[in-house]
């Protein structure tokens, strides 16, 4: 088990979200750093949280407000398309409407079973909260920029995120956006 900051003890858990884990070693790891070949078989001990102190998250940690400049940069997408879906999938995440939060995030072309298995996954699953807390403060730190090492591709057709996650250390994320057609859904 972990234990959070009010020393709750909390189960151990995995991190899930829709998008890949990063192949790219660690930074922060010197010699000790492993081949994607390894970490893919390497299950048995999860990253421990950093700040997290319950299960679920508030509207609070959904928003990343600016305490003024800092040394930290902050990297957005610059497509005002993509930053519209992010808020979107952020105000609905607050709202905690899970269902219409999978219909807009998840691929155009997922099959109808697939969509309701994923939300199945959020909501009633054994790990759902965990879950849905992972996967919102991912996107939530996609939007604001918060973590965000590096964004590949045009921002037009498709954006791939690379960042830190919000809640564990030494654990890079990758998520990619794919945009139906220019202007159109993300």
């Amino acid at each position: 088990t972990i234990e959070d900051a009010a020393g709750t003890k909390l189960p151990q858990v995995g991190i899930f979200a829709m998008g890949k884990k990063s192949r790219r070693p660690n930074r922060n790891n010197d010699a000790g750093s492993k081949n994607s070949a390894d970490a893919s078989t390497a299950t048995a001990a999860a990253p421990t949280p950093t700040t997290t102190t319950s299960r679920t998250m508030n509207n609070a940690e959904l928003a990343y407000p600016s305490d003024g400049p800092s040394e930290i940069e902050l990297l957005q997408t610059t497509s005002a398309t993509l930053q519209m879906k992010l808020d979107q999938l952020i105000q609905l995440a607050r709202a905690g409407d899970r269902s219409n939060f999978v219909k807009q995030f998840v691929p155009l072309d997922l099959s109808p079973n697939d969509t309701a298995a994923y939300l199945a996954d959020l909501t009633t699953e054994e790990e759902a909260e965990s879950q849905w807390t992972n996967l919102i403060a991912e996107i939530a730190a996609i939007a604001a920029g918060r973590g965000v090492d590096r964004i590949e591709g045009d921002q037009i057709e498709r954006a791939v995120f690379y960042f830190k996650h919000p809640l564990y250390e030494a654990c890079d994320r990758e998520v990619s956006f794919v945009c139906s057609s220019p202007g159109g859904e993300w």
